[in-house]
């Protein structure tokens, strides 16, 4: 078995928390350097989950010999085989051609980027470099979503009809949220202090929108088993008035046999409602949900007849990013479809149409003619 030189690109996005550590505890990795990105605009404060916090806190819970200014001078000095990034969505681009300028494989944090034209980048960059490229998802490392797909392609509820699916909460940034791999909440921050931050910023690429209708656009794409046709988006800032991104987002996707609704808030204090995936079919509804704890499958087909269905843990090699990205590189296994650039590309093109049409006010189609990878 090799061995991986890893090194984190990016403390922007509080994902890196988890991400980074189930790559540190890694037995065939060794965490050797790390380098933040230079943000538009200073933040005003280190809090839970702010740049800085996560950059602390990484850095001395996995020990990380070499801190860089500059991951430019990271990547010329260091020998890295694979780099975590988790800088801000506006940087993906230009990280992402930098690795595989240098040859290092890169693991870049959903969504791929804030738009076509720069997932474009990013893959042909690793194209022209043979260098590898997989986008990590929270939700791949779902038992019960590998398990309601697994359910789905049996034909348990009949042909899918409409994908729905909901996240919220009160931000990236709010009071008291968490966020996977910490335990400690979010502090009071100011509108200001938020504001600061590169998630309230839509030249960054911040916002609701992108941040949470993503999972929407994988899930619903992984999901119904086809291309989307047309995307219609809509945002609003409705309760952040010190940043220009939005804090609310939903998209309505069309596709050749379903469609798909979707949503993301960061003004959510209950959730309410399940906010996992919730898929109609022709012949029943399969919902992801928790129950005491366990995430599981429910299968409703009316009149009160349902099931409930709690799926196996996933398997060694493919129980987190970590573990499939190593198997990936060292033995060759395919990674989870919610991993591959080429999904993530169809992915990112259902985003892409819905951010557009959040614009434009109209409905926008999900691919071109131009939107080759060349």
């Amino acid at each position: 078995m090799s061995q991986y030189r890893v090194g984190i690109i990016g403390f922007a996005h509080m994902h890196v928390n988890h991400v980074a550590e189930v790559f540190g505890k890694h037995p065939q990795v060794e965490m050797v350097a790390c380098a933040d990105t230079v943000p538009l605009n200073p933040e005003l404060r280190a809090a839970p989950y702010t740049r800085q916090w996560n950059k602390d806190h990484m850095v001395e819970l996995l020990s990380i010999p070499a801190v860089y200014d500059s991951y430019a001078e990271m990547l010329a000095k260091e020998k890295l085989d694979l780099a975590i990034i988790t800088c801000e969505n506006a940087q993906h681009p230009d990280v992402v051609e930098a690795c595989a300028q240098a040859g290092v494989h890169v693991c870049v944090e959903k969504p791929m980027a804030m738009s076509m034209a720069d997932a474009l980048r990013m893959s042909r960059a690793v194209r022209a470099a043979g260098t590898k490229m997989l986008v990590n998802w929270p939700l791949s490392w779902s038992a019960a979503a590998r398990l309601a797909k697994n359910l789905i392609d049996e034909g348990r509820i009949g042909r899918v009809l409409q994908v729905r699916w909901r996240s919220g909460h009160t931000g990236p940034l709010g009071d008291g949220v968490t966020h996977q791999g910490v335990t400690d909440k979010g502090g009071a921050l100011s509108g200001p202090e938020k504001g600061a931050t590169w998630w309230h910023q839509t030249a960054a690429g911040g916002g609701a929108l992108l941040d949470y209708c993503c999972y929407g656009c994988m899930v619903s794409r992984w999901y119904v088993g086809e291309q989307a046709q047309s995307a219609y988006g809509m945002q609003a800032n409705l309760d952040s008035q010190w940043g220009d991104a939005s804090d609310n987002g939903a998209m309505i996707v069309r596709f050749p046999s379903a469609y798909a609704l979707m949503a993301g808030s960061w003004t959510t204090l209950d959730h309410g409602i399940p906010t996992g995936p919730i898929v109609y079919g022709s012949e029943g509804t399969l919902v992801v949900e928790q129950r005491e704890g366990q995430e599981v499958v429910r299968l409703a087909y009316g009149g009160g007849n349902e099931e409930v269905l709690t799926p196996q843990p996933l398997q060694p090699g493919e129980r987190d990013i970590a573990e499939a990205y190593i198997s990936y590189l060292d033995e060759g296994v395919t990674p989870h479809i919610s991993l591959q650039p080429d999904f993530n590309l169809e992915c990112m093109a259902i985003l892409d149409a819905g951010v557009r049409s959040a614009s434009s006010g109209q409905q926008e189609v999900v691919s071109a003619d131009a939107w080759t990878i060349g």
